[in-house]
């Protein structure tokens, strides 16, 4: 009875484990063999050089921890979330500088349903101060295109507002973070979207990039792993960004939204526990960045094909909330700049904190066939917002 038991449970565990890691394992598997190929043919300049660290935020003070919820925590509560953000960020970034000369940057994707200008504002402040930018965030559900496309709109007046949305030829180009992972309706029973063409949306109203993902291990997790690509065939389905041609030097800019990935891995698990976990490439309190943490992302090598020694590494995180922003903004976070640097000096590359504007600047150039030091390509196409000229 009891081995019948034991063995019930564990191919119940298997199954579990199986449907978290089926939609997207075969391709990190080939994804991981292509690059060490890449390596291989490469030689010398296939070792990281330079590598770009963007964080990106899904910033919401007003959060709750119920998806059914999340946008109705009290006034009170999310403005002392941001103003605690504004006092301690600029002390924590003082002590770090990236190969620039540059401090951190955060790039603060604030949801566009929460927004209050005095929520806003502090983080405008911060912008000026070169400390970061801030993108559009959106939770949103049970939407038509008509109707999101006004939410949108109204997103981008109120940024506009603070001095946050950069324009090219008087229109507004920004970047995206799908609410709940979403995107392009991406959850099977239709929940917190509601709009197949979602990409194709984005695009017609200046969104140039999503950084959505990874989200594993949610369901709504692509099979296309650690890579910057534009979708392929018809962007007005569901789920369009599944199919995509990675961007490479030479290959050509698309009109539609470029999808730029953070690293994701099945990566070994230290401590007790299974000998392995699923890395996500996401910050919290209870899983900080790591010196393993930081090798498994950078191994990863997501980079535009052809350019193997330029590693762009985005990470995630909830930075509002009390628990994550005492993590973000205390000794963790210290920790891993500390740890970063520490990587860069015994491995021989450099490091540049990024926006997600400037990650996505730096990736066009690489497809132009920009080559040596990316640092100097963080405006390339997307100018700074008003704000960060301040």
């Amino acid at each position: 009875m009891m081995t019948t038991f034991a063995t019930r449970a564990g191919a119940q565990f298997a199954a579990s484990v199986a449907n978290k890691l089926s939609p997207w394992m075969l391709h990190w598997m080939e994804a991981r063999a292509a690059a060490r190929l890449e390596q291989v043919m490469a030689g010398g300049e296939a070792r990281p050089r330079h590598v770009m660290v963007a964080i990106c935020d899904h910033y919401e003070p007003m959060w709750t921890g119920s998806e059914e919820s999340q946008g109705s925590a009290p006034r009170d509560t999310a403005l002392a979330r941001v103003l605690a953000w504004r006092q301690a960020y600029p002390a924590l970034c003082a002590g770090f500088r990236d190969a620039d000369g540059r401090p951190p940057r955060h790039t603060f994707f604030f949801p566009g349903e929460q927004y209050e200008g005095a929520y806003l504002e502090p983080l405008a402040e911060m912008t000026a101060q070169g400390l970061g930018e801030v993108e559009v965030h959106l939770h949103h559900d049970g939407d038509t295109r008509e109707s999101l496309a006004e939410k949108f709109k109204q997103s981008l007046v109120d940024f506009a507002r603070h001095g946050l949305v950069p324009k090219v030829r008087g229109e507004f180009r920004w970047a995206f973070i799908h609410g709940n992972w979403c995107l392009a309706n991406s959850r099977e029973d239709g929940r917190y979207c509601g709009v197949d063409d979602e990409l194709d949306l984005l695009w017609e109203l200046g969104c140039y990039a999503d950084f959505t993902f990874p989200s594993a291990p949610s369901p709504t997790q692509p099979n296309i792993v650690n890579t910057i690509y534009y979708p392929t065939g018809d962007v007005r389905q569901r789920r369009a960004h599944e199919r995509g041609k990675p961007i490479a030097v030479g290959s050509a800019r698309e009109d539609r939204v470029m999808c730029v990935q953070g690293p994701i891995a099945l990566a070994r698990r230290y401590g007790p526990g299974l000998p392995f976990r699923i890395e996500s490439a996401a910050l919290t309190a209870r899983d900080p960045a790591t010196l393993p943490r930081l090798r498994t992302w950078i191994e990863q090598g997501v980079s535009v094909k052809g350019r193997p020694e330029w590693v762009f590494v985005k990470l995630s995180t909830h930075g509002a909330p009390e628990r994550e922003a005492a993590s973000l903004l205390g000794a963790p976070q210290r920790r891993f700049h500390e740890a970063l640097a520490q990587l860069a000096r015994r491995d021989g590359f450099k490091v540049h904190y990024v926006t997600a504007r400037e990650m996505f600047n730096i990736a066009r150039a690489g497809m132009d066939g920009k080559a040596g030091d990316p640092g100097e390509l963080r405006d390339y196409e997307i100018p700074p917002p008003e704000r960060a000229l301040a």
